[in-house]
């Protein structure tokens, strides 16, 4: 299938690894300019180096730390200047921010602040280019809606989650869609870390995950670039999770 996206651009933060990091892999191979958004430049470089090595158009390296406020100029700015213009933003940067119930609140404003006040900031800044051009997809990739312990992103994603639905309703008649895709235990540095060992990957997939394995980024990422695609143009408004069947909810 064509997915009628050569020649589109995109940002894609969190793109030094893992989820973010396959999406811009998976855009790039259809032939989507991408601006790589990341704290660790020479990942970023390494990956643009695999994507040109590939086949696909050279990427925009950006170098922004979602923590600092002026990361969201830069970001913006620094795509339009490359690219004239930005039909996708994929926002795929975060982290875990698990808590103690004495937490503070400038550990709570932290976890807020990466997960979702600089995710809702960039998005504001680049949708009016958006609507203007009548052609927009964001998507933003979230987390569980079945927590088990405190977590500041826990928080933030489930309002990720609301903030989306209505700013896609807002958008929709622009031909701009904004979709939530929900990880499960998808393989990255920060699973690694949650478990060290193959024994202990294998008995939570046994006891939690129905498909029975942890999946891929490029298992998640496929359906991200169908979604940024012209082809999924009436899908808006969603949450889909991406799990292997791990969630137990049924709606």
């Amino acid at each position: 299938m064509d997915l009628q996206l050569r020649e589109r651009t995109a940002v894609v933060t969190g793109a030094s690894q893992g989820i973010g990091k396959a999406i811009a892999m998976g855009l790039a191979m259809e032939g989507v300019r991408v601006a790589l958004v990341a704290r660790r430049r020479p990942l970023l470089e390494a990956l643009a180096q695999d994507i040109m090595a590939a086949g696909g158009p050279a990427p925009l390296v950006v170098e922004a730390d979602l923590y600092r406020e002026d990361s969201i100029e830069l970001i913006e700015q620094s795509a339009r200047a490359a690219f004239g213009h930005i039909d996708i933003l994929v926002n795929a940067g975060g982290g875990s921010r698990p808590l103690d119930f004495d937490a503070g609140p400038d550990k709570w404003m932290e976890g807020m602040t990466l997960n979702f006040f600089r995710l809702r900031e960039l998005t504001h800044a680049i949708i009016p280019g958006m609507r203007s051009q009548k052609w927009g997809r964001v998507i933003n990739i979230t987390g569980t809606s079945e927590p088990k312990i405190l977590n500041a992103a826990f928080s933030a994603k489930a309002a990720v989650h609301v903030w989306a639905k209505g700013l896609s309703r807002l958008v929709a008649a622009d031909n701009v869609t904004v979709n939530c895709l929900q990880p499960g235990r998808i393989h990255s540095e920060q699973m690694k870390a949650r478990y060290p060992t193959v024994e202990s990957e294998l008995e939570f997939a046994r006891q939690e995950i129905p498909a029975g394995r942890f999946g891929e980024a490029e298992e998640l990422a496929n359906l991200a670039v169908f979604l940024c695609s012209p082809r999924a143009s009436y899908v808006t408004g969603t949450v889909i999770p991406v799990d292997g069947g791990m969630s137990r909810f049924a709606f």
